[in-house]
């Protein structure tokens, strides 16, 4: 593990951080100097030379790496990544709770739950970080990019293990409320058991018919409007995509869903049409003080893009 940062938070994000190499006594170094090591490790898009020049690299102890600077072996150096433009997601983010140990959050559709891939600055844990002063917030749970509803967060990395240990436990009561089709001849309520498995690179989940179950749904019936129902779902397991291809296999799969039945060509950036799925309500008992606690979405379906 590297040595504490000597650079603040930006945009919410930790500084990164590359270390030159061990070197065996007497064996000749492949680098003369910290900026040829960092122009040949560094990856494609890079601007290596700008950032020596603006002082963007430092050292352990904040001084900058300037350009004539030996090779050092064994040497940590850190830097803050250049970020690209991300449209900017619309819809509210609403604190529900916020106390010494957890901030509970109302996530609108679109917003990623950690910055990953092309959404960093567009993400929960990015944003709340920043807002909140709060640079060791971190997710108990995970929502879909495209998921709305309520979000649990740690404000500090030691919150973590009893809160996350609960969920691991599943002695978290999550609800959830879908928008799908209705269905005269479906027997509700319904619990949906198992197997799923979703790839790395595939976007639908798949059932694997005569595995052991490891994803399980109760299905029941909120209310009906016409040709749609809002149905209550109580996961009793986490697998990804489960609610999505659970209502998708009963004949009713939720408006809006980009993936299932048919995987559709939607752009990262359309906003257009959110899916109508909303993780309503979270209880749990609080592990370290011992009192219940129950947090619920103020959002209703059906979700606009600008809720």
């Amino acid at each position: 593990m590297p040595p504490r940062s000597p650079l603040p938070a930006r945009h919410g994000l930790a500084a990164a951080w590359v270390r030159t190499l061990d070197l065996d006594h007497g064996r000749p170094r492949p680098w003369s100097t910290m900026s040829a090591w960092l122009r040949d490790t560094s990856p494609e898009g890079v601007d290596v030379d700008g950032m020596l020049a603006a002082g963007r690299f430092v050292y352990e102890d904040a001084t900058p790496v300037l350009p004539g600077d030996g090779y050092r072996p064994h040497t940590f150096v850190w830097f803050h990544r250049d970020l690209r433009d991300e449209v900017e997601v619309p819809g509210e983010l609403t604190v529900l709770h916020r106390d010494e140990r957890l901030v509970v959050v109302d996530k609108p559709p679109f917003l990623s739950t950690i910055p990953r891939g092309r959404h960093v600055r567009q993400s929960v844990v990015v944003r709340l970080r920043d807002e909140l002063g709060l640079p060791e917030l971190s997710p108990l749970h995970r929502l879909d990019r495209v998921t709305s509803g309520v979000l649990m967060l740690a404000t500090e990395r030691r919150w973590r293990g009893p809160y996350q240990s609960l969920f691991e436990q599943r002695r978290v009561r999550k609800t959830y409320l879908a928008l799908a089709p209705w269905r005269e001849d479906l027997a509700l309520p319904v619990t949906v058991s198992n197997h799923i498995r979703k790839e790395r690179g595939v976007w639908q989940a798949q059932v694997v018919p005569d595995a052991p179950v490891n994803a399980e749904t109760l299905v029941e019936v909120e209310s009906r409007t016409g040709d749609l129902a809002v149905y209550r779902l109580t996961p009793r397991t986490g697998r990804t995509h489960q609610l999505r291809l659970h209502l998708h296999d009963l004949g009713i799969p939720i408006v809006g869903d980009p993936l299932y039945p048919d995987v559709l060509d939607v752009s990262v950036d359309d906003f257009t049409r959110p899916l109508q799925l909303l993780a309503s309500t979270v209880e749990l008992v609080d592990p370290v003080d011992g009192r219940e606690r129950r947090f619920v979405s103020a959002r209703q379906l059906p979700l606009s893009a600008q809720a």
